[in-house]
């Protein structure tokens, strides 16, 4: 280690000498401790232990060399972004300060008061600086309550000045248009927004109550002259106990009326009476439930009472000469209350067990009441006019719109094309009408009859289709049970009477002979015996003219239908 240079000689080798008493080289400590902590020390001497020839700085110069930026180096310091600007409607927006308060009101006009505390809400809106007043609305206080003040600027003086929240504090008095109002308290928010902006808070006031107010709170004093019935011993006994009775009002003898059903209800603890009504299913009525409130009834009054106005004064003690009471509430007795007269028919068992033990009335029976329903009235039908059938005409008379009868389709479809045929002469007084020939044919599907006459040249009378295809009913059946022709009225010698006119049957085609054999045991002896006599004459070796007649018919009544129908062969061919 070489020691520092004689003054004089330059900094080189050769012109610097070695101290040898320096045998330490090492550099001081800098760090110590004191009472426990660790502290920082400067050193005083350097290495080899030679005095630092130093300056001591002050902590101002240390911090100002500390938080110097060199110029030189980094260049100009950049200044900070200001901070963000945010406006008092942004920061204070629903931040509202309240204080309860008081006012008090002259009252001129009353014997009862002469003035009026009332108790109002002072609210100081931070974000525009307005306020407003508001008092509770105190239920039946006469008094037109809510906003007193709206929400506004309120000034303080007369030089316009307006109030701010630094004016608020507890136990002030503040003059608003007039109004001297005393802040007593303020709500948690309130008390500590004016505590953190440094403004120091009086100690809270009690509110002050409203004199009248507390009067009126005070129960009023009844004079009450005690009677000898104990009405609280009854109470305390028969308390919760209730007769039931079921009862019945029958109004049927009036237009519209009916028989309806009602529960009675007998409070023994205060003698009072009750009648709700009984609700069915689907009764058309609006679900009521009482039909008379809970109240005493009156049994007989006193004569001047009678025209006394009930609907709208209650009846006291001195218009009732008896009231109802449980003696006259019976099984099997009427009562009549509110005009209306009631037939008690049931009660319950509790109700039994205290007549029994009461009145001693241990039988009371059940009162049946109930009213057989009339037999159901059968429909009569109008008498039938003529058009149409019977039982299409008398769907008007079962259901409003009309639909047309059933049919067997399981008979349509078996007999359908089947056909059977007659010839028929009519029954006449007018001689005219003895030589005309009728061909009957029926409808085995739909059992409809239709007529034909084959017209005849040069007789003056236009043949043709006689009657179409209908349901002829006989003469002897009703309209409510009309009974039609079938195939077994038809046969030869039978008279069939069509719409008042009568039919002789003269013959048939080969088909009713092959159908009657099939079906021998649908006809009567008489039926049967008229085709053996029609077999018999046609195996004679001359046919009959009736039978000429008829063969020429349906040779007529063939050619007719093939040229109608080619693609249908008549029967009779």
């Amino acid at each position: 280690m070489v020691s520092n240079p004689v003054h004089g000689l330059p900094f080189l080798p050769g012109t610097s000498f070695k101290d040898s008493t320096k045998t330490a080289f090492h550099r001081s400590q800098t760090l110590g401790y004191r009472n426990g902590y660790a502290v920082v020390r400067r050193p005083t001497v350097g290495i080899g232990g030679e005095r630092l020839q130093v300056n001591q700085l002050s902590q101002a110069e240390l911090d100002e060399l500390a938080n110097k930026a060199p110029v030189l180096t980094y260049g100009q310091p950049k200044q900070a972004p200001p901070a963000e600007f945010i406006p008092a409607h942004v920061a204070f927006d629903k931040k509202v300060l309240k204080f309860d308060a008081y006012f008090q009101e002259d009252v001129p006009m009353s014997a009862e008061e002469h003035y009026r505390i009332r108790q109002v809400n002072i609210y100081y809106y931070l974000e525009d600086d307005s306020m407003s007043v508001m008092e509770p609305v105190v239920e039946n206080s006469g008094i037109l309550q809510g906003k007193l003040i709206k929400r506004q600027r309120l000034t303080k003086n007369d030089r316009g000045d307006h109030y701010h929240w630094k004016d608020l504090n507890r136990g002030i008095n503040i003059t608003i248009y007039g109004k001297t109002f005393r802040i007593v308290d303020c709500d948690r928010f309130t008390q500590v927004f004016l505590e953190s902006q440094g403004i120091e808070l009086n100690p809270p006031e009690k509110m002050a109550l409203d004199p009248y107010t507390e009067l009126r709170k005070q129960p009023l004093r009844k004079y009450v002259t005690p009677s000898d019935f104990d009405q609280l011993k009854q109470f305390l006994t028969f308390d919760k106990q209730v007769l039931r009775f079921y009862a019945i009002w029958d109004d049927t003898d009036s237009m519209f009326g009916e028989c309806r059903t009602y529960i009675i209800h007998y409070y023994l603890m205060d003698d009072t009476v009750e009648i709700r009504e009984v609700h069915e299913r689907n009764d058309g009525r609006d679900p009521f439930p009482l039909l008379m409130n809970r109240q005493r009834m009156p049994k007989i009054l006193v004569e001047n009472a009678k025209n006394f106005p009930q609907c709208v004064l209650e009846i006291s003690d001195q218009e009732v000469l008896e009231w109802y009471t449980a003696k006259d509430f019976i099984v099997g007795k009427s009562l009549t209350i509110l005009g209306r007269t009631f037939f008690i028919y049931d009660c319950d068992p509790f109700t039994r067990q205290y007549y029994k033990e009461k009145f001693g009335l241990s039988d009371l029976p059940r009162i049946d009441v109930s009213k057989k329903e009339p037999p159901p009235v059968k429909p009569e039908l109008p008498p039938y006019n003529g058009y149409g059938l019977i039982e299409d005409s008398a769907q008007n008379c079962f259901v409003l719109i009309p639909k047309a009868p059933k049919k067997d389709v399981i008979k349509m479809l078996v007999n359908d094309n089947k056909v059977l045929r007659y010839l028929a002469a009519l029954e006449s007084p007018i001689p005219e009408d003895k030589d005309r020939r009728f061909v009957f044919s029926y409808f085995l599907a739909s059992d409809m009859i239709s007529i034909f006459e084959p017209p005849v040249r040069n007789s003056g009378i236009i043949g043709g289709k006689y009657l179409g295809r209908t349901k002829v009913v006989k003469p002897s059946s009703t309209a409510d049970n009309p009974v039609y022709y079938g195939p077994t009225d038809f046969f030869i010698g039978a008279v069939i009477e069509v719409f008042g006119h009568r039919f002789v049957i003269l013959d048939t085609d080969d088909y009713v002979l092959k159908y009657m054999e099939s079906n021998a045991a649908q006809y009567s002896p008489e039926a049967l015996l008229s085709i053996q006599n029609r077999v018999q004459r046609q195996e004679a070796p001359a046919p009959g003219l009736e039978n000429c007649v008829f063969i020429c018919v349906c040779t007529q009544i063939a050619v007719i239908s093939f040229l109608i129908q080619p693609w249908k062969t008549p029967l009779c061919m």
